[in-house]
C-alpha cells in the first residue's frame, strides 16, 4: 500500500441521488474530487427503490386494468395473464438504463475520478479504497440504507425476502406473507397480488401505516381488502418457521389463526443506514444510537470537515429529501446561501393504487400541537377526474390554522393525488394564506387538482377528537 496519499479537494462516498450532483458541482467550481462507489452506481433509487419499484407497480397497474376491463366497457382479447419474467425484465432495462445513465454523467465530469470499491476511514482526512489510500480536506458521505429486520425471530431457519430479491424472483408466489404494514410492505402487497398472488400482510401494530392518521390508515386497509389482501394486525410476536412448501409466519394477534403460512415471505420491517463499516470511529464522526450520522441543520456531521446527506443522516429517507440535502449542501459551498434542511416541509407519497400523498402535518400531529385549526374534506367519489376513471377510492384532507390562514397539511389519497397535491406545496413552504389558492387562477377541468380550491372553500372548525 501506498505510503503517499493521493490528494483531492472531496471525497463522496457514495453515488446515490445527492452524490453525484454535488460533484457535479465541485467539477464546475474547479475542485479535484473523488467519488467512491462499492457496489452499483445509482444508489437504492436507480437500484431497488424508487425506479424500479414503480416499474413494477407500473405493470401490476396494468394488469389490474386488463383484468377489471369490465368496469370501463372493455372486453380484453384472449386469455388474461402475468409473465412475472417479462415484467422483471422490463424493470431490469428501465433501471440499468438509468444506472449506466448515471455512470457515464459522472464518467465525463472533468477533474472528478469514480472510484469502485468499499472505503474506510484510517484518520479524520484519509480514507483507503482497496489498495489505494486518498486523503481530502473534505468528505460527503451519501452512503444510503439497507433492509432491516427488527424483531422478526427465526430469520436464520427459512428463505426470506426483502424489497430487492423480491425483485428478482423468477416464479410467481403461491402465497406472498408480507411482513411489515407500511410504505415498502403495502407497495409490495398490492403488487403481487393484482400479478395473481395470495397476499397476507402482518402488521405488528394495530394498525397499517402508523404514521398516518387512522382515517388514512382504515380507508388504505379497505382498499387493500377490498382487492382480495388479507390483513392482520396486532401481531405482536412474529416468529418465522420452516414449514410443507413454504414457511409459517407465527402471530399474535386477537383474532385469526395464530398462524400464517405461505409459499414465500417478504421481510418489510425497516431500513438501516450504512454507516457500520466505514471506520467513522476513526474519524471521529458521530453516530446516533441506529446508526445514522448525527448532523446539524446544514449537514455537517461532529467532525467539521465531514458531511452526510440522504439516508445515511436520517433527516429524510427519500429520493427527494437526499437531493434537497444536495441543494442545500451546494448552495452554502458554493452560492453564498445560508441554507438549512430545518424549515423542510416534510412531502412523501405511499404508492399503493390509488396512491397516498402527503405534505406538512398530518390531523394528529395538528390535533398534538394544540393549536385552533380548520379542516376541509372530500370523498374522490365527489371528484369528477375520479368518477371518469373510474378509480372513485379515497379523498382530500386539508388542515389550515385558524389564525394565520396557513395550510398545514394536505393529504390526498386518491388516483393522481402525488401530482395534484404538489400544486399546494410552494404555498405550503412559505406559509402563506389559504386564500391564495382560492382567489384567482382557473385551473383545468377535468383534474383532481382543481377540486383543491373547492375543499379550501369547505373549512369548518377542527373538531375534538373522538378517540
Amino acid at each position: 500500500m501506498s505510503l503517499s496519499p493521493e490528494t483531492f479537494d472531496a471525497i463522496v462516498i457514495g453515488a446515490g441521488q445527492a452524490g453525484p450532483a454535488l460533484a457535479e458541482r465541485m467539477s464546475q467550481a474547479g475542485w479535484r474530487v473523488a467519488v467512491i462507489e462499492r457496489s452499483r452506481v445509482g444508489g437504492t433509487c436507480v437500484n431497488t427503490g424508487c425506479i424500479p419499484t414503480k416499474a413494477m407497480v407500473a405493470s401490476a397497474h396494468a394488469a389490474w386494468v386488463v383484468r377489471e376491463a369490465a368496469r370501463w366497457g372493455v372486453r380484453p382479447p384472449g386469455r388474461f395473464g402475468v409473465d412475472l419474467p417479462a415484467v422483471i425484465a422490463r424493470k431490469d432495462r428501465i433501471s440499468g438504463q438509468s444506472r449506466r445513465n448515471v455512470e457515464q454523467w459522472l464518467r465525463g465530469m472533468a477533474n472528478v475520478e469514480l472510484v469502485m470499491g468499499h472505503a474506510r476511514f484510517v484518520d479524520p482526512h484519509t480514507i483507503t479504497v482497496g489498495e489505494r489510500r486518498l486523503r481530502a480536506d473534505r468528505f460527503f458521505l451519501n452512503v444510503g440504507g439497507r433492509p432491516a429486520q427488527p424483531g422478526v425471530e427465526g430469520r436464520d431457519a427459512v428463505p426470506w425476502l426483502t424489497n430487492a430479491s423480491i425483485m428478482a424472483l423468477e416464479e410467481l408466489p403461491r402465497h406472498l406473507v408480507v411482513v411489515g404494514g407500511s410504505y415498502i410492505g403495502l407497495e409490495f402487497a398490492q403488487m403481487f397480488r393484482r400479478f395473481g398472488s395470495a397476499v397476507t400482510v402482518v402488521q405488528r401494530g394495530p394498525r397499517l401505516v402508523p404514521r398516518e392518521d387512522a382515517d388514512v390508515a382504515e380507508a388504505l386497509r379497505g382498499i387493500l381488502e377490498r382487492e382480495g389482501l388479507t390483513i392482520r394486525t396486532g401481531a405482536e410476536c412474529v416468529k418465522l418457521a420452516p414449514a410443507d412448501e413454504g414457511v409459517a409466519v407465527r402471530v399474535n394477534c386477537e383474532t385469526g389463526e395464530p398462524e400464517v403460512r405461505g409459499s414465500h415471505v417478504l421481510i418489510a420491517t425497516g431500513r438501516r443506514p450504512n454507516t457500520d463499516d466505514l471506520g467513522l470511529d476513526q474519524a471521529g464522526v458521530r453516530v446516533d444510537e441506529r446508526g445514522h450520522v448525527v448532523v446539524d441543520d446544514r449537514l455537517r456531521s461532529s467532525v467539521p470537515h465531514i458531511w452526510a446527506l440522504g439516508d445515511c443522516n436520517g433527516r429524510g429517507a427519500f429520493t427527494h429529501t437526499a437531493w434537497n440535502d444536495f441543494e442545500v449542501a451546494a448552495a452554502n459551498l458554493f452560492d453564498g446561501a445560508e441554507r438549512g434542511i430545518g424549515d423542510r416541509v416534510v412531502t412523501y407519497a405511499l404508492y399503493t393504487d390509488p396512491p397516498l400523498a402527503r405534505i406538512g402535518l398530518s390531523e394528529r400531529e395538528v390535533r398534538t400541537s394544540g393549536r385552533a385549526a380548520l379542516i376541509g374534506t372530500r370523498p374522490m367519489t365527489r371528484v369528477g377526474r375520479a368518477i371518469e376513471k373510474g378509480e372513485t377510492e379515497g379523498f382530500i384532507k386539508l388542515l389550515v390554522d385558524a389564525g394565520s390562514k396557513a395550510i398545514l397539511g394536505a393529504t390526498v389519497l386518491g388516483v393522481d393525488g402525488d401530482e395534484a397535491v404538489q400544486s399546494l406545496l410552494d404555498v405550503i413552504a412559505s406559509k402563506r394564506p389559504y386564500t391564495e389558492v382560492t382567489a384567482g387562477g382557473v385551473r383545468i377541468h377535468p383534474t383532481v387538482s382543481e377540486l383543491l380550491p373547492t375543499v379550501l372553500q369547505s373549512l369548518k372548525p377542527l373538531p375534538p377528537a373522538t378517540d
